[in-house]
């Protein structure tokens, strides 16, 4: 009797267990808008020094704020796509080193972030990049003098706008191979691959850029671990890899990264 009161105690266990991993995979399957989506409630309400408000209109009918700087003669222009908990005054932050160099920037906002209209995704985040490519190209700067960038899951719109757009080059820091390898090694005991509805699969797609291209990422980065910049490079071995050490997710901010990246920029062929 004493056998089965323990085999007993033992499937009850397993039922809770499997009862509680089920609540938490359904719990993250409704709920992944505000996980992975995290828009800030505190951002710029109007424009950053150096910088101009400007309009660009997405195929589904939204008009986005975004940042725009042009130029000096002879500088390319960086499209930047800032990190999902972000927003335009940390993309600004990020271009600090850039900027400095006389480079041009236009730093996009998402929908459903800094006041904009809709609601975050990754098709919107596709559509985004698409009316923000348009809007720089009606400035009249050519696909050739033109960066595109992505910090964290900014990667995700930059990589796919780099696979569309024969831009001179595209710089990803603290990117990822795909959003379900960020959350499969955050969530190991949850089949969260499966549940991710958003890819953003810029392992599988970074081959396509004809672009140059720089992955940067530091090693101890503890949101988008840095086997990500590795699967990158894995996939576009012609790319440059720099790991910084001892840099975590906050890499873009940091002045190492500002410079490396703006010396990576100026080595750039015209």
């Amino acid at each position: 009797m004493r056998g089965l009161t323990i085999v007993r105690v033992a499937l009850f266990g397993l039922l809770v267990i499997a009862a509680l991993a089920a609540a938490a995979g359904v719990a993250l399957y409704f709920n992944q808008q505000n996980i992975f989506y995290p828009a800030p409630r505190d951002y710029p309400r109007g424009s950053l020094p150096g910088y101009a408000i400007v309009h660009t209109e997405t195929s589904d009918g939204l008009r986005l704020k975004a940042l725009y700087r042009a130029a000096q003669p002879g500088r390319r222009t960086i499209v930047f796509f800032h990190g999902n908990g972000d927003s335009l005054a940390g993309a600004a932050e990020a271009m600090r080193g850039l900027a400095a160099n006389g480079n041009g920037a236009l730093l996009v906002e998402y929908r459903g972030y800094g006041g904009n209209p809709g609601s975050p995704g990754e098709a919107g985040f596709y559509r985004d990049g698409e009316a923000a490519m348009r809007w720089l190209a009606s400035e009249g700067v050519a696909a050739s003098q033109t960066i595109i960038a992505g910090n964290s899951i900014g990667s995700g719109p930059a990589t796919e706008m780099a696979t569309r757009h024969p831009v001179a080059a595209l710089i990803l820091v603290s990117g990822f191979s795909s959003l379900p390898d960020v959350a499969g090694a955050h969530v190991r005991w949850l089949p969260v691959r499966w549940l991710v509805r958003d890819r953003f699969a810029n392992a599988k797609k970074i081959g396509a850029v004809e672009g140059d291209v720089l992955i940067v990422h530091g090693d101890r980065d503890n949101v988008v671990p840095v086997a990500n910049a590795r699967r990158l490079h894995a996939a576009c071995p012609r790319s440059t890899l720099t790991i910084v050490p001892g840099a975590g997710h906050e890499l873009a901010y940091s002045d190492a990264a500002q410079e490396l990246i703006a010396d990576w920029v100026n080595r750039l062929p015209d």
